[in-house]
């Protein structure tokens, strides 16, 4: 009755907080840091203590003459409070624009210009020393979540404003916007509603309810990804405590996770990579998981086997789901510590719920030789690409969604991932398979990307465990059986170019190799 109630209403994320401290007000949510518009809110808060805030933060809007139907964009140094203001707005009846702060300020202004003047919420760090001196003119305010600028208008300057009922808005009305991963240039921005997210919500949602409510869920993902905004409400509405991680240093997480053990952890693939090392940690940060999952990027063998290892549940499972902003989750399987876990199998739709397919590119049949495009057909779609409908319409062809990957089916259905499009490199199957092997046989290794080098020979750039000089010998036995490959490029990791959930950005990467643009 209750996933009814929201598949006719849409997630109304406006009201999340409310409706989540109705259900269980004392549940809690642990942070690692402290939030800019709220710098005294505490780290350990109830779930109830968020609604009041997310209620204050709306009525601060209000007061700075945001209305129903504005856009909102919030671009803002990295915090929890991101969110919390996605709600507030939301919570006014206006929609929220969510850009990373890791994007440039050029790529922002850009962004702002598309979304057609907007209300900007930022920070007197970003205005000061990142963002463009004519923003300002691009929107109809500049608000500030952290600082004074002269500028613009503080929050802080607008507390005691006077409260405001909720707004109801259609469960089509766009609710959300959010930015793809800019891996191919400029990001698109990706216009969702309550409705959309509804679909996303119900096959997950399905799932979660069947694990015990006392399990505490840690996330660490961008906090302007979509994909947070169907986690999220999963684990309120759901009673499950949460620990929202801003950093994934490992020291700090294994800290963290000894003090508040997790159950569940969501986090980007890399960052499951990084922490790695909390496998062999003494106080056994890890231990108490029961499921570890991702969704935003292929992830490694060696690190789900890692993973496995490091808790001490009984039959501990990693989810492995398939998705893309535009039409989240979309496939899944789970693995366990007595399967091996096959990188390039992301699993079966969900029935009922989502379509795949995979179209072939030539007239001959799809194959691991021959992998075709794969397509989705699902109600998690977004609405169209803000300021870009043109583009939304060549992904889509009779009601199927193109998600921008090649891969293949097997005769059970299972849907196989084997490249992005734009990465398929000729006389290679799968970069992603080559650098799954190479991974799971240099224990050294913490990331491998191969891209197009010079004269069509595949380049591997190599990053190892505390930048230590690749061993030579140890590389050539570990390409027994693969492709040829060229000689590997080493780089510290924290140089190659990522998108907000951690992605390696293989284009720009592939550029400055052949530009010769390599950090020293």
């Amino acid at each position: 009755m209750f996933l009814q109630r929201i598949a006719n209403n849409g997630i109304r994320l406006g009201t999340l907080f409310d409706r989540a401290a109705a259900r269980f007000p004392a549940n809690f949510v642990v942070l690692d840091h402290d939030l800019d518009c709220a710098p005294g809110f505490g780290r350990r808060v109830t779930v109830t203590e968020l609604a009041t805030l997310v209620d204050d933060f709306a009525a601060r809007l209000w007061a700075a003459r945001v209305r129903p139907g504005d856009r909102v964009v919030l671009h803002k140094s990295d915090g929890f409070d991101i969110p919390l203001l996605a709600v507030a707005v939301a919570r006014v009846g206006a929609t929220a624009v969510l850009l990373s702060p890791k994007l440039d300020g050029a790529t922002v202004a850009e962004l702002v210009r598309r979304v057609n003047q907007p209300y900007l919420i930022t920070d007197q760090d970003k205005l000061d020393h990142h963002l463009p001196a004519d923003i300002a003119g691009r929107t109809q305010g500049v608000l500030l979540a952290a600082g004074r600028h002269e500028r613009a208008t503080a929050l802080a300057d607008l507390a005691g404003a006077p409260r405001v009922d909720p707004v109801t808005m259609s469960p089509d009305h766009p609710v959300l916007i959010t930015h793809t991963s800019g891996t191919t240039g400029i990001p698109k921005l990706a216009v969702h509603t309550n409705r959309t997210f509804q679909a996303r919500y119900r096959p997950q949602a399905s799932v979660v309810r069947l694990i015990d409510k006392r399990e505490p869920v840690a996330m660490h993902m961008s906090f302007v990804h979509s994909r947070l905004f169907t986690a999220m409400p999963i684990s309120l509405l759901q009673g499950h405590p949460l620990i929202m991680l801003r950093d994934d240093e490992p020291a700090a997480v294994a800290e963290l996770f000894t003090r508040v053990r997790p159950g569940i952890v969501e986090t980007h693939p890399n960052t499951l990579l990084r922490w790695e090392v909390l496998a062999d940690d003494p106080r056994r940060p890890l231990a108490h998981v029961k499921y570890f999952s991702s969704t935003f990027d292929a992830i490694h063998p060696r690190t789900v086997a890692t993973m496995l290892r490091a808790s001490e549940r009984r039959n501990p499972r990693y989810a492995q789901i398939y998705g893309q902003s535009e039409v989240g989750p979309v496939a899944a399987r789970t693995y366990t510590d007595r399967h091996p876990f096959d990188g390039r199998c992301v699993g079966m739709p969900f029935p009922g719920m989502t379509g795949v397919r995979v179209v072939s590119r030539d007239g001959n049949p799809v194959s691991k030789a021959n992998p075709g495009f794969i397509e989705v057909r699902t109600d998690g779609r977004i609405l169209t690409y803000l300021g870009e409908h043109p583009r939304w319409q060549k992904q889509v062809n009779d009601g199927w969604w193109r998600m921008g990957d090649l891969g293949y089916r097997t005769r059970w259905g299972c849907l196989h991932l084997l490249d992005r499009e734009v990465d398929r490199i000729p006389g290679i199957d799968s970069t992603l398979e080559i650098e799954d092997k190479l991974l799971g046989r240099l224990p050294e290794l913490i990331e491998v990307i191969i891209v197009p080098g010079s004269g069509g020979v595949p380049s591997p750039v190599v990053c190892t465990r505390d930048d230590l000089p690749l061993d030579g010998a140890r590389w050539q036995a570990a390409l027994d059986g693969l492709p040829a490959l060229g000689e590997p490029v080493q780089w510290r990791q924290r140089d190659l170019p990522q998108t907000a959930t951690t992605k390696i950005k293989r284009l720009e990467l592939a550029r400055l190799l052949t530009a010769r643009e390599v950090p020293s």
